[in-house]
């Protein structure tokens, strides 16, 4: 279904990009809208295609656990990196950021749709809040150890790992209800 969605997606656009240049100062109505609905109902198909990936049980269950246990590691990590922040010299925290928390970042991220499936969007803008406010202090330090600002780099890193260990708190939360 994803894949008949996209090809109506670029047809439908590509069409109706066509009919909208075809003369200067008018467009033909006729063809453009049902043009323009082919790429809108192109994008439905693979929003519900993905719906459906994301809701089976199977994919709800290792995605739960990779949330899991990439929090985890991103948690730990961060807080290493806090506690070892006046040892560890700020142009090379970007290594460590890179080394010990990009590839979990990119688990929590992938997964992170199940976590409004199972649990609700409530629960999801929560969790989501205090992970994207993580990610752009992470994002932060990297940028700072890369341009030498010390102070900020070991400010925060800290942060960082607040809003982290928020993200487990809330999870471990929803887990605990069900």
């Amino acid at each position: 279904m994803k894949k008949a969605g996209y090809a109506m997606i670029i047809l439908g656009f590509l069409a109706a990009s066509w009919v909208a240049v075809q003369h200067a100062t008018e467009i033909n109505w006729m063809w453009y809208v049902p043009t323009a609905l082919a790429a809108v109902a192109g994008v439905a198909m693979v929003r519900r295609g993905t719906k459906e990936e994301v809701e089976h049980a199977d994919t709800i269950a290792s995605n739960i656990s990779d949330i899991d246990s990439s929090i985890r590691r991103i948690v730990d990590n961060t807080t290493r990196l806090n506690r070892e922040k006046e040892t560890i010299h700020t142009y090379d925290m970007r290594d460590k950021i890179d080394e010990l928390l990009v590839g979990d970042l990119a688990i929590f991220a992938d997964a992170r749709e199940t976590i409004s499936v199972k649990y609700g969007l409530h629960s999801y803008a929560e969790i989501m809040s205090h992970f994207a406010a993580g990610e752009r202090y992470i994002n932060r330090v990297w940028s700072c150890s890369a341009d030498g600002y010390i102070d900020e780099v070991r400010e925060y890193i800290g942060k960082a790992e607040e809003q982290f260990r928020a993200v487990l708190t809330c999870f471990e939360a929803l887990r605990a209800r069900g």
